[in-house]
């Protein structure tokens, strides 16, 4: 992958032609509880006050702009990027999300010219699972078009917009619960409990599936009595009205004090429907994706009922 120095270098040419450049100016917001440093293609530019801000001009395609605040740290930071094309009449701007740590949410708003039929609107990115940021850089960008480009590319057509980036837009930073983690088979970092197809709605199937980063991925679990919850979903790990061995797991609405949605996560790693008797099994312990977890009478000698997961 390009180093957040070269990138914009790359993207600075399109085919072998130079693409013409001017200076692009912003103004850095910082609404997060505490003050930050700021960065621009891997060099300090400000330590920036809560609730301040800092006016920059640069040339286009610099690079990357990103906080180290809340733990970021280049490439594991959110990102904003910018790709100028004066010559094609392209001006596109975008985020960039690390999907293993999302330290702070950012927005980036033209400021000198309305959203018109899609073009020039707002990105803002406040969680993980959000669909207006890439999981990786882009390197390459569509030709200009009379539509605006699908998410999570955002464009504006004209030469002179400026723009305000925000860290922090909803004023606080991203908790643990918000991000959520990976629940990993029996400490295998390679396998993850997953809903099926990442399609949230009452019913859909929990399996074991490749881990990939995403939202399907993300859970917010904690030792002892818990929810199981999708991190950013109101759906909750549900074992159904009538728990038994060999019931297949599903996500459903969460509900406060529902029996089938109440787990406890023991020092061993397991966990069990509260009160029940059943714990979370991968069936025959089969690392094939997309087979179905289910509940299953707990017992201490069976690891397929063993399960890893950083907790909050």
């Amino acid at each position: 992958m390009p180093s957040l120095l070269s990138l914009s270098c790359i993207l600075a040419s399109v085919a072998g032609v130079a693409v013409a450049q001017f200076p692009k100016t912003y103004k850095i917001v910082n609404k997060c509880p505490t003050a930050i440093d700021v960065y621009s293609a891997g060099e300090f530019v400000a330590n920036i006050a809560a609730g301040a801000s800092k006016d920059r001009s640069v040339m286009a395609n610099e690079g990357f702009i990103y906080t180290t605040a809340n733990g970021g740290q280049g490439a594991k930071s959110t990102r904003v990027g910018f790709f100028d094309d004066n010559n094609n009449g392209r001006h596109f701007y975008y985020i960039v999300k690390d999907v293993d740590y999302f330290n702070v949410g950012v927005s980036v708003v033209p400021n000198n010219h309305p959203v018109t039929n899609g073009f020039c609107g707002p990105a803002v990115c406040n969680d993980v699972v959000c669909n207006t940021a890439f999981t990786q850089p882009p390197t390459r960008f569509p030709p200009a078009e009379p539509t605006p480009p699908n998410l999570p590319g955002f464009r504006c057509t004209f030469t002179d917009v400026t723009y305000t980036i925000t860290f922090c837009p909803s004023g606080a930073f991203p908790t643990h619960s918000q991000l959520g983690r990976p629940i990993n088979f029996n400490f295998n970092p390679s396998k993850c409990l997953d809903v099926d197809g990442a399609v949230y709605t009452n019913g859909r199937p929990v399996q074991i599936y490749d881990c990939n980063g995403t939202g399907a991925q993300r859970w917010v679990i904690k030792r002892g009595s818990t929810k199981v919850q999708v991190a950013g979903k109101n759906f909750c790990l549900d074992a159904g009205s009538t728990p038994a061995s060999g019931v297949g797991m599903k996500i459903w609405q969460c509900y406060d004090n529902l029996p089938a949605q109440q787990w406890f996560f023991t020092e061993d790693n397991r966990i069990a429907l509260e009160g029940k008797g059943q714990c979370l099994d991968l069936p025959n312990g089969v690392l094939t994706n997309r087979n179905r977890v289910q509940t299953w009478q707990c017992s201490d000698s069976n690891n397929n009922q063993v399960w890893s997961a950083l907790t909050i």
